[in-house]
């Protein structure tokens, strides 16, 4: 049997959380995460540039926090390295490189999003990806997808944007997709429609990092509690974290 888990003072795991991030100028100690904006080179990072002949727009910096770019964390999960992990409910996604380590990339997360957990393996990449709603999107919401029903090919029209990741299981494709987005501000919100989305910026980079057959977890929402704390949505949409993570002893 497990030992229970302990908590810390909240206190603590904001301190340590913030100290790992670089960030202990600008924390708050009353159990909401900080939100800050990037920095000079990460909003660099941000920047406009053509690729596959399309023109991928900057990021407005007033985007860019430390819940929506991309960062290095100390990562807490059990997963082992070169695996991606999506948490729908903090809206993160960690591609885990070593030992608590992983990159953090803020995603956008929409009803399909929602709806899957467990484990999957990455078996196609696509750069520019073509796109066509089910026949669920078109029967229920035809207004806004019948006219898409011949497909939309890849370009910056496409809601999938630069690049896709297809998720299978059991040989299986799971019609779940970690992909880019042309809405730069979904980023960091719930969405009515898509799977797990992140900035062109960022599913370009992690398309590179990411090899086929590459493994997926998705959390629940209980290992979503587990691991990032109770998080509670605020009027503009974003995420607010009212409880710490419960911390377990090591070995977990």
């Amino acid at each position: 049997m497990l030992p229970p888990p302990r908590r810390l003072h909240r206190r603590q795991v904001l301190i340590g959380a913030a100290a790992t991030l670089g960030l202990a100028g600008c924390m708050e100690i009353d159990g909401t995460a900080p939100v800050r904006t990037a920095p000079p080179h990460v909003v660099a990072r941000y920047g406009a540039f053509e690729d596959g002949g399309f023109h991928i727009g900057a990021v407005p910096p007033s985007l860019l926090n430390i819940r929506t770019y991309r960062v290095v964390v100390a990562y807490t999960g059990p997963e082992a390295a070169g695996t991606i992990v999506v948490d729908p409910y903090a809206r993160f996604l960690y591609l885990v490189t070593g030992p608590q380590r992983a990159y953090r990339y803020g995603v956008a997360v929409g009803r399909a999003g929602r709806g899957f957990a467990g484990n999957a393996v990455v078996r196609r990449k696509q750069e520019w990806p073509s796109w066509a709603p089910t026949r669920n999107m078109i029967r229920t919401q035809p207004e806004m997808y019948a006219e898409y029903a011949a497909g939309l090919p890849g370009g910056p029209q496409n809601p999938l944007g630069a690049r896709a990741l297809y998720l299978y299981r059991g040989g299986k494709d799971t019609y779940y997709r970690i992909h880019g987005t042309n809405d730069v501000r979904s980023i960091g919100h719930a969405t009515s429609a898509g799977c797990i989305r992140l900035f062109n910026h960022d599913i370009l980079d992690l398309y590179e990092r990411a090899p086929l057959g590459t493994p997926v977890k998705v959390r629940t929402k209980a290992e979503s509690r587990l691991y990032e704390g109770v998080m509670e949505e605020q009027p503009d949409g974003t995420l607010v974290q009212l409880e710490p993570p419960v911390i377990w002893p090591d070995g977990y």
